[in-house]
């Protein structure tokens, strides 16, 4: 599932923005979550984890102008992908403002 997202801004802030943005959802939702890592190298989040038993991992580019978000979902979440993917999207607008 690959989502990409216009930042208008310096890559530097998108990067904090999302930084951000991940704290206050783990803040939030982390304690649905196990085996969670999230590993920052250069402008590339990898990162993965567990909820309720299902595993997704993936990875967070940000460029000079866009976030691209590419995830993996279990194959027995496929079904929903359509539905995380539009979550995320809006999520991802959100903080962007697109």
């Amino acid at each position: 599932m690959k989502i990409i997202v216009p930042h208008h801004t310096t890559r530097e802030e998108a990067r904090k923005i999302v930084d951000r943005r991940l704290g206050e959802l783990f803040a939030q939702y982390g304690h649905y979550a196990t085996d969670s890592q999230m590993n920052w190298s250069g402008d590339r989040l990898d990162f993965s984890g567990k909820a309720k038993g299902l595993s997704a991992s993936g990875t967070i580019e940000v460029t000079d102008t866009e976030v691209i978000i590419d995830a993996k979902l279990p194959l027995i979440a496929k079904p929903f992908e359509p539905r995380v993917k539009s979550a995320v999207e809006r999520e991802a607008a959100a903080m962007f403002g697109t």
